[in-house]
């Protein structure tokens, strides 16, 4: 069985996550981003950080082909103006013709109708991945009518089977972010309970997770893991950094400066000896 099928255990998931960090690093995939304009810059520098290249390319005429090059994308909801969703939908095509992963972020989905109108779209083009808060990923679904604006006003676990059947729908990875995240492809799931509560507290905590896992996407892509790996590890890496961000950390504003070190200095052997995990089948 090779290692895209074979069923993953949560310290398969813990050594894979180590090894993908390392081989990010060694090879740094180019993470296009479409996102929105609150988070632009910090979502720059948590990719900076991590160890991967950053490109903001939104403009229509250019997003298409930057997709294809791309080793990830990001397509992120949270400011979605008409050249942003035109260049979306660009880079979407872009990325499915050359095979770039792509993620999608569901920002504030639900009451909204522009942007509501705009994920349900994008997602029957088959997001690689797909995340949000619970809200986001429950009104994706079609089970709720969102959040309050970007906070999620539903818990983890009432997301479920939402997650479990965009996952299943879709093809895609469903990671719904939360106190605890569930990272799920449909058939088998991930619990991870590492990060800290200053990640809400800091404009674009979760929009830059989504960069994130278009990075992982790409060093995935590129090294044979499977996308559900790519993704729980690029949670774990995350929120490992959260917690020891939080740890140096007496305020939002020193967390979001302790997050950029935390993330340039986090090591795959920190992962091995900080990640709590749990895995099993949805």
């Amino acid at each position: 069985m090779s290692d895209l099928l074979r069923p993953a255990s949560a310290s398969d998931l813990v050594e894979q996550a180590a090894s993908l960090l390392a081989a990010l690093r060694a090879a740094p995939p180019l993470t296009h981003c479409i996102t929105n304009s609150v988070v632009t810059g910090f979502t720059a520098n948590v990719l900076l950080a991590v160890g991967t290249a950053p490109a903001m390319v939104d403009i229509v005429g250019e997003s298409g082909v930057f997709a294809g090059i791309a080793s990830g994308l990001l397509v992120n909801l949270g400011t979605p103006t008409p050249e942003q969703r035109a260049a979306s939908l660009e880079a979407v095509a872009g990325a499915t013709a050359s095979g770039t992963p792509w993620v999608l972020d569901p920002v504030a989905i639900g009451a909204l109708p522009v942007r509501t109108a705009l994920a349900h779209s994008l997602a029957e083009l088959r997001p690689t991945a797909i995340r949000g808060n619970a809200s986001e990923i429950l009104a994706l679904a079609g089970l709720s009518g969102g959040g309050r604006g970007v906070d999620a006003t539903d818990s983890t676990d009432a997301a479920i089977d939402a997650a479990r059947s965009l996952a299943v729908r879709f093809g895609s990875v469903v990671a719904v972010s939360g106190p605890v995240d569930l990272i799920t492809d449909g058939e088998r799931a991930f619990r991870l309970d590492n990060g800290h509560e200053l990640l809400t507290r800091v404009t674009g905590g979760g929009c830059a997770l989504g960069a994130v896992m278009a990075a992982f996407l790409g060093a995935a892509r590129a090294n044979g893991n499977a996308p559900l790996i790519a993704v729980a590890a690029a949670s774990l890496v995350y929120t490992i950094a959260a917690e020891r961000a939080a740890e140096v950390s007496t305020g939002p504003g020193g967390f979001a400066v302790a997050l950029l070190d935390a993330l340039a200095a986090v090591q795959p052997a920190d992962i091995s000896s900080a990640a709590r995990v749990e895995a099993g089948a949805l």
